[in-house]
């Protein structure tokens, strides 16, 4: 006879996929809607959204992978899915940076005008319009930035990836961390100098451009009638 899954279980696993993937979908419906992310009316389970959202930035790693762990291996036993390797790396490691993302792009909305959005609309846009020409290249800067902040976290990550990972999958710092345990060999002094360098090559890249950026501005706030 087939055993069935006994109502609490099914409970735990229901509140972990929503820990894991609601902050993700209301950040992805507010992105894409009128009311930013910043600017909503209060409404009742606002706190208990943002503290879902803001968790991963406090809690310690790991406790994030035995969750993450407990969460996976009880969505195999009931639905078969997902089993661990490169897609469970890649979801916890959406789950965590997903807060960072969420900072970043909320204290950049919170500067921007909003008339600007108002008066695209007064003109004929459509709020997706408005978003595209508008939201976005205000926002741009931030996305860019939750980008590479999100990059480096999920490259430098080893506590969680250890948790959620299989056999067969392995990210950087888990292939390094095996290495340097019998020894750091030459191979591990050279992967280390290129990302030094590849570091060092972006960050001039970034100064390089920021310095353009501020020259232009320069240049038409000289222009007549600025």
């Amino acid at each position: 006879m087939e055993r069935r899954p006994s109502i609490a279980l099914l409970s735990v696993l229901f509140f972990g996929i929503a820990l894991l993937y609601v902050p993700i979908l209301v950040l992805i419906g507010y992105s894409f809607n009128a009311s930013p992310l910043v600017r909503f009316a209060r409404f009742p389970g606002r706190l208990l959204l943002t503290g879902m959202v803001n968790a991963p930035l406090v809690m310690p790693e790991v406790i994030t992978g035995i969750t993450q762990l407990l969460l996976f291996v009880s969505m195999v036993q009931l639905i078969g899915w997902p089993h661990r390797g490169l897609t469970t790396i890649v979801l916890s490691h959406i789950t965590f940076c997903t807060a960072y993302v969420t900072i970043t792009v909320q204290s950049r909305l919170q500067g921007a005008d909003r008339s600007l959005e108002e008066a695209a609309q007064d003109l004929g846009a459509t709020p997706t319009r408005a978003f595209v020409e508008i939201t976005l290249p205000i926002i741009a800067p931030a996305i860019i930035s939750s980008w590479l902040l999100c990059f480096t976290l999920s490259l430098d990550d080893l506590v969680i990836s250890s948790f959620v990972a299989g056999p067969g999958a392995s990210t950087l710092p888990m292939v390094i961390y095996s290495k340097v345990k019998l020894g750091v060999s030459p191979d591990i002094n050279a992967l280390a100098s290129l990302i030094v360098c590849a570091v060092g090559v972006c960050i001039i890249g970034a100064r390089w451009l920021t310095t353009l950026g501020e020259r232009r501005r320069a240049l038409e706030a000289q222009r007549p009638g600025h």
